[in-house]
């Protein structure tokens, strides 16, 4: 026969698992309602980042996060691009360094800009570390003829691209 003391006692503990099983299980959801919070706060700026883009009223910015570098971006509305109008690779103007571009970006201006002699396209993914399989050369290309657009390269003169 288990005395009443013994009965409290047993009593005591199951309410202390219970107890800890209830904190465990409310960490987990603060965690999940802290990840979720996250997601819907992500979903409310990306809303009103493109309701501001589309609507085409006021000057709108966009940053980029590389590795913790912002880097502030103007909107172009031109309409050519990107189908929301945002251009990451700005025109060049005297004055603007590459520091402005994106990372993939600024390291091909920054290697054709130390370059003595001009380079092909395969020989600059060779310099960046990238593949010079045929299709990433091509799709390379594109990379360099927007620079070429945009004003940050010209093609065949020395230190930039053949």
């Amino acid at each position: 026969m288990v005395s009443w003391l013994e009965e409290i006692e047993r009593r005591e503990a199951a309410a202390r698992a219970e107890i800890s099983e209830l904190r465990s299980r409310m960490e987990e959801l603060a965690g999940r309602v802290a990840e979720r919070e996250a997601v819907l706060s992500r979903l409310e700026i990306t809303r009103e980042t493109m309701t501001e883009i589309l609507s085409g009223e006021g000057a709108v910015t966009v940053s980029v996060d590389e590795a913790a570098e912002e880097v502030p971006l103007p909107v172009d509305r031109s309409g050519a691009g990107s189908p929301v109008g945002v251009r990451l690779v700005p025109q060049w103007e005297p004055g603007v360094e590459a520091d402005v571009l994106p990372r993939s970006y600024r390291d091909v201006v920054e290697v054709l800009h130390d370059a003595v002699h001009p380079m092909r396209a395969h020989h600059l993914c060779a310099a960046l570390g990238l593949s010079t399989g045929k299709n990433k050369v091509e799709g390379f290309r594109s990379k360099l003829k927007r620079l070429v657009e945009r004003g940050w390269l010209a093609e065949g003169e020395p230190g930039l691209f053949a």
